[in-house]
């Protein structure tokens, strides 16, 4: 699965690989970024929760989510198993800390990061921890290409037993690119809500016009979309610019981003000269291209006295998008954790808009 994944990725699917410019187009400045930001009365805690609606059950979840891509993933993250120990020891200090939402996927890993992430949670009640997985899509195997529509459910039903669970708490199509219809995703996801199998159903990487057939698709079975899950962060707010978090919050759906950081870009650890991997396509500017936008967020951090990652953090939250970002160990988990407790005003929200990049997306995988 995650070869295959990062095949497309690597033939056109990234936001800005492939049939893309490498060249950052900037927003347009005369677009008002302000519409979509929260009052400044809201300061997101460690506590803070959304609650996610579900047919049965609804679930509360924190202002971030553990992304967990890397876990087991070789081909794009370069996974080695000693890093397990630090993902280990990045996990009990979010424990520790209230934020207990992972977002997996079946994709990731080829199941090893489902395999790891009911590792880490062996043992805890099960209502101390929110487990997020997505519905792998890409039509390569018997069960997608054959069963289309029956495909979410019996691959749910493998995704539990990786991960020793009766069930999760989100179950996400992973993107649009499904070989069965909408409707046939829909009705297939609605049984795993029926039988138990999952609370809340959600997709990701969904255009505005996809998310909302879905949302209809799934109201037929009484179950509400409560997310869509797309790249966004201060150099790919194409979801804002296009009208998509607006779409969210007028249906009621909650707009969670994936490469909240940028695959690492916005937490300063990459410079003109060390370049992220070929792999981290995502947002995939040459650092050069990008500086000026660095610059702004480096020097907010430095005034605010926390880290790059928590003031790109501040800025999705502050925006109403509920972000994911990886954790591959303690130090990571530290210096993300540091977005909470504390809002950037709007004039520092103005003048990262002011540097900020659009992105692009790709017919086949980025709609959003």
């Amino acid at each position: 699965m995650q070869h295959v994944l990062q095949t497309a990725l690597s033939s056109g699917l990234s936001a800005t690989e492939g049939y893309h410019s490498d060249k950052p187009n900037k927003v347009d400045p005369s677009f008002n970024g302000m519409q979509a930001v929260l009052p400044q009365s809201f300061v997101p805690q460690t506590s803070t929760r959304i609650t996610l609606k579900g047919k049965k059950a609804d679930v509360q979840i924190p202002w971030m989510s553990i992304g967990a891509w890397s876990w087991g993933d070789k081909a794009t993250w370069h996974w080695d198993p000693k890093e397990l120990d630090g993902v280990k020891e990045a996990w009990k200090f979010m424990v520790d800390n209230d934020l207990t939402y992972i977002d997996t996927a079946q994709a990731y890993g080829s199941g090893e990061s489902e395999r790891i992430c009911g590792e880490l949670v062996k043992g805890m009640p099960r209502d101390s921890f929110v487990m997020q997985t997505k519905y792998y899509v890409v039509p390569d195997n018997f069960k997608n290409l054959v069963t289309p529509g029956s495909a979410p459910y019996k691959m749910l039903k493998e995704s539990l037993e990786r991960m020793k669970l009766d069930f999760v708490d989100v179950y996400m199509v992973h993107g649009h690119i499904h070989a069965g219809s909408i409707k046939q995703v829909a009705k297939s996801m609605a049984q795993c809500v029926d039988e138990g199998l999952c609370k809340v159903v959600a997709v990701a990487n969904y255009s505005k016009e996809d998310m909302l057939e879905m949302k209809q698709a799934l109201a037929e079975y009484d179950v509400p979309l409560e997310l869509n899950q797309c790249e966004f962060h201060v150099m790919r707010r194409l979801p804002e610019t296009e009208g998509m978090l607006k779409a969210c919050r007028e249906n009621g759906i909650q707009f969670q981003s994936y490469s909240s950081l940028a695959q690492g870009r916005l937490t300063g650890k990459w410079t003109p000269e060390r370049e992220p991997p070929k792999s981290y396509r995502f947002s995939s500017y040459p650092i050069k291209e990008i500086q000026h936008t660095l610059d702004v967020v480096k020097k907010i951090a430095e005034k605010r006295g926390v880290s790059m990652s928590a003031v790109a953090l501040n800025y999705n939250i502050s925006k109403g998008v509920n972000p994911v970002v990886g954790i591959r160990n303690l130090e990571q988990a530290k210096s993300n954790i540091q977005a909470f407790g504390w809002r950037l005003t709007d004039e520092e929200i103005q003048e990262m808009d002011s540097v900020s990049i659009e992105g692009k997306h790709s017919a086949l995988w980025q709609q959003g």
